[in-house]
């Protein structure tokens, strides 16, 4: 294990593992004219219940690390350092490591260090074989240089990143689907998978880290969004100012062959899919629409295939074009009415989803005024498809 953790470090890292704290060199920080710390915290929800059925655990540390890294990029900040925590039943030190082995991997792909960590054995609270993990990750980012709605322009282009499969998201209602409901095995051959349903799902998380700060310092990218629970539209609200609109074609992507079996299974109408499960798209820029052809060239190049999916309007212009299904969400979750033409995510609620008061960070970082409109709480919402499955696991 000590051997992965020293392969994922930084020049920063002071000392080794086996401390009270992990230490970091801020030094450089004094070369930032205002620096922003930026945070996070997160972890891989019920997914680990198909690695430890499967006993294999490395993919779950690795999808770890996509999950924490990814939610700090999209605000332009470059991830330092990451700490993990594990917490089982029963320390097995195979099982632990191999943990550690794919959380070090992915530290490795998005440039950060993995500096500490902890785990804990929880006998009577957890079985044996059961775990589960997180961790927090933190990285800084230049204030002129920090990404958000306030930057976001009518005519922007959406670029979509193609997501690597499920990623770390919506497992409960996966599991209740394909498991429970279908009765299917991980083992389970699925000729429209090419694999068995298990290597299916623990396919790793993308880590775009490393593609998305390349995009912000090479393009004129305005905001980012790390397609997690809520799914698509939710996840594309949190970037848009209230009188924006991003206007997406459904037909510039095909829907995955897993995202079609969980539709097809669970008999899931694609809006519905599209509010838990990434369904394709694992991050999304919001990019200045002469950079969009540079954009999709530059994460080409870095192995990430993008293609523009959409483009932001004003809230309520006439865009016309083929029949679709109109998301509009009234709180994070994205279960809004919906209707009418083209898939079009708004933003009918406030910076919510945080307690950062982003237009005041705006004014103060960038010198500009944005409007927040009030709570819209009117409207009745869509049935909760879900069954009360978090889309969060």
């Amino acid at each position: 294990m000590k051997v992965w953790v020293e392969k994922a470090r930084r020049e920063e890292v002071i000392g080794g593992i086996g401390g009270f704290a992990g230490l970091f060199d801020a030094s450089a920080l004094k070369a930032y004219e205002r620096p922003l710390l930026a945070t996070s915290a997160d972890g891989v929800g019920t997914k680990v219940a198909v690695a430890q059925a499967m006993d294999v655990h490395d993919t779950i540390g690795f999808d770890l690390v996509g999950m924490l890294v990814d939610d700090l990029v999209v605000c332009g900040a470059e991830p330092l350092f990451l700490t993990d925590y594990i917490a089982t039943g029963q320390v097995v030190p195979e099982r632990v490591a191999a943990i550690v082995k794919g959380i070090a991997e992915a530290c490795l792909q998005a440039g950060c260090a993995l500096i500490g960590g902890e785990t804990a054995e929880h006998p009577g609270l957890m079985a044996s074989h059961e775990y589960d993990v997180a961790g927090s990750t933190t990285g800084v980012v230049e204030a002129s240089r920090l990404l958000g709605p306030a930057l976001v322009r009518p005519g922007d282009v959406v670029v979509a990143m193609a997501s690597s499969g499920l990623h770390s998201n919506g497992y409960s209602l996966v599991r209740h689907v394909l498991l429970e409901r279908a009765g299917w095995a991980l083992d389970r051959d699925v000729p429209e998978l090419g694999r068995t349903l298990g290597e299916e799902l623990l396919e790793p998380t993308r880590v775009y880290a490393k593609a998305c700060l390349a995009l912000a310092d090479g393009t004129a990218t305005h905001a980012m969004s790390h397609v997690t629970g809520g799914g698509l539209a939710a996840n594309l609200e949190r970037v848009m100012p209230e009188e924006l609109t991003a206007t997406l074609d459904r037909g510039t992507w095909a829907l995955p062959p897993v995202f079609d079996l969980v539709r097809e299974v669970g008999s899931i109408e694609r809006p519905d899919l599209e509010r838990t499960l990434n369904c394709g798209v694992g991050m999304v820029a919001l990019v200045g629409p002469d950079d969009a052809d540079t954009a999709v060239a530059l994460l080409a190049e870095r192995g990430v295939d993008a293609w523009v999916a959409g483009e932001v309007s004003q809230a309520g212009a006439d865009d016309g074009g083929a029949p679709a299904e109109l998301a509009r969400g009234s709180d994070p979750m994205g279960r809004g009415r919906a209707k009418a033409k083209q898939t079009k995510v708004a933003r009918d609620l406030k910076y919510r989803s945080h307690d950062t008061d982003f237009n005041a960070l705006a004014k103060e970082l960038h010198g500009e005024e944005t409007s927040q409109a009030e709570d819209d709480e009117t409207g009745a919402e869509d049935e909760d498809w879900s069954s009360g499955y978090s889309s969060r696991d």
